[in-house]
């Protein structure tokens, strides 16, 4: 074995965890602690790195799971790199001797997508700093989540155009899936506001790109799931940030008219946040609601005027102003009380579609018919439109309408309810979806098979194979997906 200098970890308080070589013949790391003791003969040894690659059993456990709680695949170490220069090298090393590769940020994914069984998970969250920031972009590393970047621009009065709900997320991680939220109404999904990003591909090639500089490879990391290359960091968009917002919850008892409604309003630009839900009626059956928001700054806006044209129940519309920063981390106090309470431990099988508009009332009323406060164990139901041409990367795969509703079953799994009768009936969801020309947005819990991937992409999945072969010919990147095979 090559010898190993000790500089190449950083912690003597991992008790020779951390890994020092690989054996090929056996497909096991080598610790440090082994590796004192002569290691096996053959062993190959890692690169130098600023950061440290670790064996330990908390830290394996930890990259085994995700919010969802559904799928437990072991690696055999995880890297927590230092720099992102040690993931170019431990993604070459991982090439080189075919081992397999996954991004993981804060392990928000419902179905195992950023794990990966005897390889190796980055653990994207020691990537952490906004690098630059400028009146019009934000130069920022892909382990920040939103929140981080949102308050250090909000402080010199810039936001990015678009947030998802739930900000402890990471950049790359969005950024690889899509990203929606209650603004891609007006600007897309958070992909369709890069500028340009650094990826490191399957080969181990740190490159820069945009487009108008390696636009394929742009194109194949934004939204691509990983099967490219992973997101190091990105430039993203900003636009100066409004200093408040003025929330409505707007009520309708038929699904019809909230429909209607919602298209309405997004034809017309009525809010600059527009999303919605479906709710348990107290008279029985669902309920809808309007939760959108106007920005401003200066004088608030002027209620009827923004509601105007739209057919709510009056007598409960709720309005709420609130400082911008407030909005945007609007369900932190929810999130803060339901970990308090442990439900944000319990397995969420999680099934996120994006409907036609022409056949979101045929597709909603089918699932909510049979669908129970007990199936969803209270989770939301989540039910808004957005604006597909907007969409512009190849592979977020949208229905083929000028407007299309996300809908989501963010399901919990309590009492009675099983998981397993969850994810048969996301199953179900998606199959009425995929028959009325819907598509999956693949951060959820819904059971696939390699052919149903290619279903998925549809005339894209030719690209998308290619783009494999081109930047990632072993295929040692995010098998979690189970795109090109099964999950791994």
């Amino acid at each position: 074995m090559d010898r190993v200098d000790r500089r190449r970890f950083l912690s003597a308080t991992l008790a020779g965890m951390a890994v020092v070589a690989f054996n090929p013949l056996g497909g096991t790391w080598v610790t440090a602690a082994e590796a004192a003791e002569g290691g096996p003969p053959g062993a190959v040894a890692v690169p130098d790195l600023d950061g440290e690659l670790v064996v330990d059993p908390a830290a394996r456990a930890a990259a085994a799971d995700d919010y969802g709680h559904l799928v437990s695949r072991t690696p055999v170490a995880v890297l927590r790199p230092g720099s992102v220069q040690d993931v170019v090298r431990l993604v070459r090393y991982a090439n080189r001797h075919r081992i397999a590769v996954a991004m993981r940020g804060q392990g928000h994914s419902t179905y195992g997508q950023a794990q990966v069984t005897a390889g190796v998970v980055i653990d994207s969250t020691t990537l952490d700093q906004v690098r630059e920031i400028h009146s019009d972009r934000v130069v920022v590393d892909a382990g920040v989540t939103w929140f981080d970047l949102a308050t250090q621009t909000l402080a010199r009065g810039f936001i990015p155009p678009v947030l998802t709900d739930y900000l402890d997320l990471s950049i790359g991680g969005t950024l690889a899936v899509g990203g929606i939220g209650g603004a891609s109404g007006l600007y897309g999904l958070q992909v369709d506001n890069v500028l340009e990003l650094e990826v490191v591909t399957g080969e181990g090639r740190l490159v820069r790109c945009s487009p108008t500089r390696s636009r394929t490879l742009f194109e194949s990391a934004l939204g691509g799931l990983g099967q490219s290359a992973v997101i190091v960091s990105a430039t993203l968009t900003l636009l100066p940030a409004p200093e408040r917002a003025r929330g409505y919850q707007l009520f309708y008892p038929d699904l019809d008219t909230y429909l209607d409604d919602q298209r309405r309003a997004l034809a017309a630009g009525q809010f600059s946040s527009l999303e919605g839900q479906a709710q348990p009626s107290a008279a029985g059956g669902w309920e809808y609601f309007v939760d959108a928001a106007v920005y401003y700054s200066g004088p608030g806006p002027d209620d009827a005027a923004v509601t105007s044209g739209l057919n709510f129940d009056a007598a409960r519309t709720v309005v709420t102003d609130y400082s911008f920063a407030d909005w945007i981390d609007r369900l932190r106090p929810t999130v803060e009380f339901l970990t308090g309470i442990g439900v944000w431990f319990l397995p969420h099988p999680w099934a996120n579609v994006f409907l036609p508009a022409s056949r979101t009332a045929e597709v909603v009323s089918a699932t909510l018919a049979d669908l129970t406060v007990a199936d969803t164990g209270q989770g939301p139901v989540l039910l808004y439109p957005f604006r597909t041409g907007l969409v512009r990367h190849p592979f977020v795969q949208v229905p083929a309408e000028p407007e299309a509703f996300l809908f989501a079953l963010l399901r919990t799994t309590v009492g009675p309810t099983t998981a397993e009768s969850q994810l048969a009936g996301n199953r179900e969801l998606y199959e009425r979806t995929r028959d009325a020309g819907g598509k999956h947005y693949p951060a959820g819990s819904i059971p696939f098979t390699p052919r149903d991937w290619v279903d998925h992409f549809g005339r894209d999945y030719p690209a998308l194979r290619a783009a494999k072969v081109r930047w990632d010919p072993k295929r040692v990147l995010t098998p979690g997906q189970g795109i090109f095979g099964r999950p791994r």
